[in-house]
């Protein structure tokens, strides 16, 4: 069993198995994302029950080198309990990326947050339309300060990528309201302060960019909070397993202890 949404048990966990990265000479890294725990499951009234003898956990990063040390770290324990499962790391698949185009289309595997922040005109659980200009200069803003800050990318790049435009998928919206379900949800993350509050968005949409925004946003998520397990994206009407391939680790590292993350 585990809460309906479990990314702060997930990011608890990461942030412990790379907390030595520097003693390791492993330089520390913000630029990664992941998803919850997919599996075979029943909604219950104390949240998610699983009933897959397997299940999967979605990390994608832009560092190689860091992306190897958390696996490493990952596969040194033969039991980590995250909420009511007891996890045991089997193996790991390598998704080779896709080829990034102006205009890609997206679906989210985790809710995707466009601010953390509130002023006094907007806090961050107000519902922002994705169709609106708003939504997505919060969320170019959000992106381009991040592409900003991994170094990645000079000055001159970063002045090319101007173009920046969300699309929702108008058919999955007007289905969703006709149902009155909901695609949009509060969500509370943690940080120093104790806990912020904060609207999630999750939908199929395209994103227009330049195709070095793109792989950007779907190596280190998109929107705010991505290493706290939001904005992850996956392509739109594609099956990933098709593109996967078993991922060798390129050496074992000490065993190192894991509490239980509740």
């Amino acid at each position: 069993m585990l809460p309906f949404h479990h990314q702060h048990l997930l990011a608890a966990m990461i942030q412990d198995l790379t907390s030595g990265s520097q003693a390791d000479n492993i330089l520390p890294c913000e630029f990664y994302n992941f998803s919850g725990i997919k599996g075979q499951t029943k909604v219950s009234r104390n949240g998610l029950q699983y009933f897959s003898s397997r299940v999967t956990l979605v990390f994608a990063c832009i560092d190689k080198q860091f992306t190897d040390y958390f696996l490493q770290r990952l596969f040194c324990n033969q039991f980590i309990e995250v909420g009511g499962l007891i996890l045991s790391p089997e193996m790991v698949e390598r998704e080779e990326a896709p080829e990034f185009s102006e205009q890609m289309k997206y679906i989210c595997l985790s809710p995707l947050v466009c601010t953390i922040h509130s002023d006094s005109q907007m806090t961050a659980k107000d519902f922002i339309m994705p169709d609106t200009d708003q939504f997505s200069d919060l969320l170019y803003e959000s992106t381009m300060n991040r592409i900003e800050r991994s170094g990645l990318f000079s000055p001159q790049e970063i002045a090319n990528f101007f173009k920046f435009q969300i699309v929702p998928d108008h058919y999955y919206l007007s289905k969703i309201a006709k149902e009155s379900k909901k695609f949009a949800r509060i969500y509370s993350i943690p940080n120093h302060q104790g806990k912020v509050e904060v609207r999630g968005y999750t939908m199929p949409f395209s994103l227009y960019a330049d195709p070095k925004v793109q792989e950007f946003v779907f190596f280190c998520g998109l929107g705010e909070a991505t290493t706290a397990g939001y904005g992850m994206l996956d392509l739109a009407n594609t099956d990933p397993t098709l593109r996967s391939a078993p991922y060798e680790l390129n050496q074992k590292l000490p065993t190192k202890i894991v509490p239980s993350y509740r």
